[in-house]
């Protein structure tokens, strides 16, 4: 069983700052990196970590190819990232002394994944596999329609956010995993209870995880809804929080783990996380949680 997973690579320039920049503003950072990022490598590094299958499709500039090398130096099958002339992604991070974050993107190679690119990285996909998408890469819609029509399991974190995710066939969606405030603006309220019942009533096929910060996780199943809740840590940067919980529940969730051990599973990697500084190296390994989870229980 594997997960396939359509994502961006970024390049992230990292900049720690003592508040974010206002308009008008020069501003002097205390720090700077240069680190490999991007939703989807982020979220393949933490399902790599996590014990799964994972095979990543996407592209970066041909200079970069040393960043596709730490991919698959973190067990990660590269067999369908390509190297090409167009400038790779990458991201301007701002992180404060609290641990909050302020990132733009530049999509770069990202934004070049094709029609044939799907095709070719579905080719013999087995009924048991899972793919993943989110909102970094283009043919999004094509990606869920065939991996639907392929018979997979989709599983789709509409982040950034966009207007376009509403006209996305949500409908090939298996499993929503958003943060409330994606949550909000897909459904169009602000109060969790007329979030939750926007997506009984709008997305009754699916289940939807809504992760919820401080205040834990609610996943949204067709005869119960499951609230777990987060540990409580010192944070320092949650730059790639949500990515690795993703990464750590879908392992979890697909190796048959119920939905609750796979909710705190997930919650334990990204409460490890954010008492890290950065993206990709912040993410913990499988030892890591083991322990984190004994000591907690």
């Amino acid at each position: 069983m594997a997960i396939i997973n359509f994502g961006s690579i970024n390049i992230d320039h990292v900049y720690q700052v003592p508040h974010f920049v206002q308009p008008g503003e020069t501003l002097d950072s205390t720090d700077y990196q240069i680190l490999l990022g991007g939703k989807g490598t982020n979220q393949s590094i933490a399902l790599a970590k996590a014990g799964a299958d994972v095979r990543h499709v996407g592209r970066l500039n041909e200079n970069d190819v040393a960043f596709k090398q730490v991919m698959v130096k973190h067990g990660i099958d590269c067999k369908h990232v390509q190297c090409v002339e167009s400038a790779s992604g990458h991201a301007i991070i701002q992180v404060t002394p609290n641990g909050e974050n302020a990132i733009f993107l530049y999509g770069g190679a990202n934004r070049e994944i094709t029609e044939k690119d799907i095709i070719h990285a579905l080719d013999g996909a087995k009924s048991s596999d899972w793919v993943l998408t989110q909102n970094e890469t283009s043919a999004i819609e094509e990606t869920i329609r065939q991996a639907k029509e392929a018979g997979l399991k989709v599983a789709f974190n509409p982040a950034p956010m966009t207007d376009a995710v509403k006209s996305l066939p949500l409908e090939c969606v298996d499993l929503l995993i958003v943060n409330q405030v994606e949550a909000a603006e897909i459904s169009g309220h602000d109060a969790l209870d007329e979030i939750e019942a926007y997506f009984k009533q709008n997305m009754p096929h699916a289940e939807v995880i809504i992760t919820l910060g401080k205040d834990g996780v609610r996943m949204l199943r067709r005869d119960k809804a499951i609230s777990v809740e987060a540990y409580s840590v010192d944070a320092v940067d949650t730059t790639a929080a949500g990515d690795t919980f993703i990464g750590y529940f879908l392992a979890a969730y697909s190796n048959k783990d119920s939905a609750e051990q796979a909710l705190r599973r997930a919650c334990a990697a990204s409460a490890i996380a954010v008492t890290r500084t950065g993206a990709a190296q912040s993410i913990p390994d499988e030892d890591e949680v083991n322990r984190f989870v004994a000591k907690h229980k």
